[in-house]
C-alpha cells in the first residue's frame, strides 16, 4: 500500500459510511475483519457485525479531514478530525491503525478516538490503591 491507496480506501469509507450503505464494508473489509472501536473494547468481527455496528450511526450529519501518518507495507496509520452536526455537535480527533489484506481490503481496524473536555482513560476516576 502506499499513501494514494490508504487514502483512497479512506475516502471510499467516508462514502459509504456517509450513504449508510451497509453492502460497502463487504468491499472494505475482508470476510473475516476485526474492526475495534477502541484498542480496548471487543472486536466487531466480520461483515455481518461491522455492518451491525456501522448501522449506529445511519443519517448523521458529519464532515471528516483525513490524512495518513505512516504507511509501511500493509499497515498505516490516518489522522482524522471528524465534526458531528445536528442534532448533537461533536467534534473528535480520531487515529486509525489499518492492516490491509493483498487485496486492499482491510483485514485489522483499530480506532483511536479522543473528544474534547473528556478523559483520555477507561475511567475519569483512579482505581483503589492507586496514587
Amino acid at each position: 500500500m502506499d499513501r494514494a491507496q490508504v487514502m483512497a480506501w479512506v475516502a471510499e469509507y467516508e462514502r459509504y459510511w456517509r450513504s449508510a450503505e451497509l453492502a460497502g464494508v463487504e468491499r472494505l473489509f475482508t470476510p473475516d475483519a476485526r474492526y475495534r472501536p477502541s484498542p480496548y473494547e471487543e472486536s466487531e468481527v466480520g461483515h455481518d457485525a461491522i455492518k451491525a455496528f456501522w448501522a449506529d450511526d445511519a443519517g448523521l450529519d458529519f464532515t471528516v479531514r483525513a490524512e495518513p501518518v505512516a504507511v509501511d507495507g500493509a499497515t498505516a496509520v490516518v489522522r482524522l478530525e471528524v465534526r458531528y452536526g445536528d442534532p448533537a455537535p461533536q467534534e473528535y480527533r480520531d487515529l486509525w491503525l489499518l492492516t490491509f489484506a493483498e487485496d486492499g481490503r482491510v483485514a485489522d481496524f483499530e480506532e483511536w478516538a479522543y473528544w474534547p473536555g473528556k478523559p483520555y482513560t477507561a475511567s475519569a476516576e483512579e482505581p483503589d490503591g492507586a496514587t
